[in-house]
């Protein structure tokens, strides 16, 4: 069967599974059309980065999912660059399946942020090669580390600018990497990259969940060392049940990091909800998930992290057919539905959510800091570039603002963030005031369905600088209240 093909078959199923779960007759504002998706060649810079894990390992298929990368709209994929699939025999590199997905995906017009891991069982001390694995250690296999390295960064120089640094030391209660060996190894592999491409932006940490006390330890190793220069951003994950629960932590982590490196960001290096519960299937399993919940988790976490500058990195791509390690079962966290073969069967909920955020939100848009919550629907900030933004409820939202860097016109996200995310679309009505806001023609966006709708005149209007807007459908998702203009649209027929 040919690919496109496939791929008639792959949309037809969403447009009969999928979007039957995604329609909500609650919605009774005129339907302008939905988000209009865009090719990754189409879009200069984003926030975002997709994962394209476990190749390293063969838990997953490059080739099963590749020709759907460039049309989700996200540029940089992440890729985990296996030195025990690389060096089978000592001194002696088989790079063709790296080559495969880097020439592949560079053609593509996407950008890889090749991540240096694990171990390598050929060298005594050298590590091991899942997740709970150690650090090499021994003289001999940090040689050879060091020559996999050099080798690595000389021959993918051209085309690759972004590295991360190993992946989760401290995976689950794994003591055996310390935050001093971890420092350690992220100095000598960050010494080497720099040294082969001065212009290399390079990721450290890549902690596996946050703990605050193995980070203040790691930055400062690293700081007394003074290497702190070496390094464009420190890498965290970060599972927890509902994805807004944690940002207090991040704050806390970032802190940490600006007391060692005042202008260093954060990334989260990954991070996503699987599409349905059950047992050993990797973080937060254990939950009654769906397509529905998995779209809202991820959505909320993208535009959670945006909104907190925060680089983000969707966990991932395609199920995961894990065969070894401490998880043996499908992990279902993909947004393109796979099974044990490895073979891409259809698009989920979650990657046509994906889409319309990479759609949206580009470098084209700028976030607007100074947004205040009052009680005031009467309140006018002094200085106009300031908003203050009142709501008919106490229940907690997340709500951020941006604007088009050249145009100013705005848009605002806005979701229920008390819980984890329902597998429910009901939506419940609240009115809102925005001042200082600018928007001249004003949208209804529901991220996850991707549909667009005109907001009625007698919905909303403006005063003295206030903007109101009456019977806003609200839920645990998140929904765009945006000039009309930010948003590429697809009409309906």
């Amino acid at each position: 069967m040919s690919l496109v093909k496939q791929l008639i078959i792959i949309v037809l199923t969403f447009l009969t599974f999928g979007c039957s779960q995604a329609q909500n007759a609650e919605i009774k504002y005129p339907l302008l059309g939905k988000i209009k998706s865009r090719n990754v060649k189409d879009i200069k810079a984003s926030n975002w980065i997709i994962g394209c894990e476990t190749l390293d390992r063969d838990y997953a298929n490059y080739d099963s999912y590749k020709d759907y990368l460039a049309p989700l709209g996200i540029k940089r994929i992440r890729v985990q660059t296996g030195w025990a699939k690389t060096e089978t025999v000592k001194g002696v590199y088989d790079w063709s399946w790296l080559d495969h997905i880097v020439n592949d995906a560079t053609k593509k017009g996407l950008q890889p942020w090749l991540q240096l891991s694990y171990g390598n069982s050929i060298y005594e001390g050298g590590g091991g090669v899942n997740l709970s694995a150690g650090i090499p250690k021994s003289e001999e296999a940090l040689k050879a580390w060091d020559n996999w390295v050099t080798a690595m960064v000389k021959r993918y120089k051209n085309k690759v600018v972004e590295w991360e640094v190993w992946n989760e030391p401290n995976f689950g209660d794994n003591t055996i990497n310390s935050a001093k060996i971890t420092a350690e190894l992220n100095i000598r592999t960050a010494e080497i990259i720099k040294k082969i491409q001065p212009e290399s932006k390079i990721s450290g940490l890549a902690m596996g969940h946050i703990d605050l006390d193995f980070a203040e330890d790691f930055f400062e190793i690293i700081a007394s060392q003074k290497k702190m220069h070496l390094f464009d951003n420190m890498v965290y994950h970060d599972y927890v049940y509902n994805p807004d629960s944690n940002y207090d932590k991040v704050e806390k982590l970032k802190s940490l990091l600006h007391k060692y490196a005042p202008k260093m960001t954060l990334r989260q290096g990954e991070n996503g909800a699987p599409s349905k519960g059950g047992s050993n299937r990797g973080a937060i399993g254990d939950h009654d998930w769906s397509e529905i919940s998995q779209a809202k988790w991820n959505t909320r976490r993208m535009l959670g992290d945006l909104g907190h500058d925060v680089e983000n990195s969707l966990f991932t791509i395609i199920d995961i057919a894990y065969t070894g390690g401490p998880i043996t079962k499908l992990n279902v966290k993909g947004i393109i539905e796979s099974d044990s073969t490895k073979k891409a069967i259809r698009l989920k909920m979650a990657y046509y959510a994906a889409q319309n955020v990479a759609s949206v939100f580009d470098n084209t848009l700028e976030r607007i800091e100074e947004v205040k919550e009052t009680h005031n629907r009467n309140y006018v900030p002094e200085n106009p570039l300031h908003l203050a933004i009142t709501k008919s409820t106490d229940r907690r939202f997340e709500v951020y603002a941006y604007q088009n860097k050249e145009s100013k016109q705005q848009l605002f996200t806005i979701w229920e963030s008390e819980g984890i995310p329902s597998n429910s679309l009901d939506k419940k009505t609240f009115d809102f005031t925005i001042a200082n806001a600018n928007i001249s023609d004003p949208v209804y966006v529901d991220i996850i369905t991707g549909s667009i709708y005109q907001i009625p005149k007698d919905q909303w209007s403006v005063k003295n600088a206030v903007y109101t807007f009456k019977n806003i459908p609200i839920y645990d998702s998140p929904i765009l209240i945006a000039d009309k203009s930010l948003i590429q649209l697809n009409p309906t027929n």
